[in-house]
């Protein structure tokens, strides 16, 4: 009976789209297996690739202009997964990828083009709004999503605090937004904390350009969010898990929009059908840029290899770079961190599809 290969990928972010990757690896699993049935599954967490992921062929993807993460215009991407349900991606309207590297500054840089996209979303009818929280260049709290659904914030003297994490030290009130008829439900990729040593500032803000002096600054400010956030009646929102996600985006949407908290992994397999495809699988495939043992916590190939064990299935891994794999019985296609391009990920296919079966 010919082999059933599931192949299940993630973005390769700057260079080829999920089901790009996909399509790749399933030309190298048939030049491998000729008879194998290849069942295409690409996969998301919430970052990069989101909506080509969850969005059927077809639907409308509107590109809107909202504020851009240093204050100037972007255009974003606003999706439909239906009349009523809308997907945005946090990173098309204040991604690292939008602010060249000299300018990237979370002291300044905001989140207010997510609160954008989400109330045109419900104003143009959504009852529910997804927002997938990887990707930003900000560690603001989610105060700069909040402005931009009509929260205000003030400084000691009562003059509004300027926008970006740095200025969070001198928060002294927020005043209410314009109310959202909308569920929300935000998809993080991480289990990050908004406060503390694993928190928001420390483990985000190099990422996006802060220098080591700068962490404790941020670190304060949202610190300070958070005391007022337990004065208005939510003390937990401090060390809530995926609260740090996207700079503190993850905890601030759950302040300002009611939002609810979701790991952006298992949500997509589950709408993906992954489990189902899983179970009729001899051999699974998944890919990413990097995999390293941050994959394993929190991300779509993680998850994919974890379901894949757990079904004692076949499993095997290609990618740019592999690297701190100790304890993870896969098979690796390693790509010694080259940039990686369709017909390279085709001939990696090939070969752990032969390895993995043992052809």
């Amino acid at each position: 009976m010919p082999p059933v290969v599931l192949v299940a990928p993630a973005a390769f972010k700057g260079t080829l789209g999920p089901r790009q990757v996909a399509e790749a690896i399933a030309i190298g699993v048939r030049r491998a297996l000729p008879g194998a049935s290849v069942l295409e599954c690409p996969v998301a967490d919430g970052g990069n690739g989101l909506l080509d992921v969850v969005l059927p062929v077809g639907a409308l993807r509107e590109r809107l202009p909202v504020t851009g993460p240093i204050g100037e215009p972007v255009s974003a991407e606003l999706g439909w997964i239906d009349g009523e349900t809308a997907i945005i991606e946090s990173a098309s309207a204040c991604g690292l990828a939008l602010v060249e590297p000299e300018d990237r500054d979370p002291l300044r840089t905001t989140t207010r083009g997510v609160g954008e996209l989400i109330w045109t979303a419900v104003d143009r009818g959504a009852k529910s709004v997804v927002v997938g929280l990887g990707g930003t260049a900000t560690v603001d709290g989610g105060t700069g999503a909040a402005r931009g659904l009509g929260w205000t914030f003030e400084n000691t003297e009562g003059k509004p605090l300027p926008e970006g994490g740095g200025s969070l030290v001198e928060l002294a009130a927020f005043a209410s937004g314009w109310g959202l008829a909308a569920r929300v439900i935000a998809l993080a990729d991480v289990a990050t904390p908004l406060l503390g040593p694993d928190g928001a500032a420390p483990v985000f803000g190099p990422q996006k350009g802060a220098r080591p002096e700068e962490i404790p600054r941020l670190a304060d400010g949202l610190t300070r969010l958070a005391a007022l956030w337990s004065d208005a009646g939510r003390p937990d929102l401090g060390t809530m898990s995926m609260g740090g996600a996207a700079g503190g985006l993850g905890a601030g949407l759950v302040f300002f929009a009611k939002a609810e908290l979701a790991r952006g992994a298992e949500w997509v397999l589950e709408r993906a059908g992954f489990d189902a495809a899983l179970a009729k699988a001899d051999l699974v495939i998944t890919a990413e840029g990097i995999f390293d043992r941050t994959s394993l916590v929190g991300k779509a190939p993680g998850e994919v290899v974890r379901r894949a064990q757990a079904a004692k299935k076949k499993v095997a891994v290609v990618a740019g770079r592999v690297e701190g794999m100790v304890g993870v019985h896969t098979v690796a296609g390693d790509g010694a961190g080259r940039m990686l391009d369709g017909p390279a990920l085709a001939q990696m296919a090939e070969q752990v599809a032969r390895e993995a079966l043992h052809i």
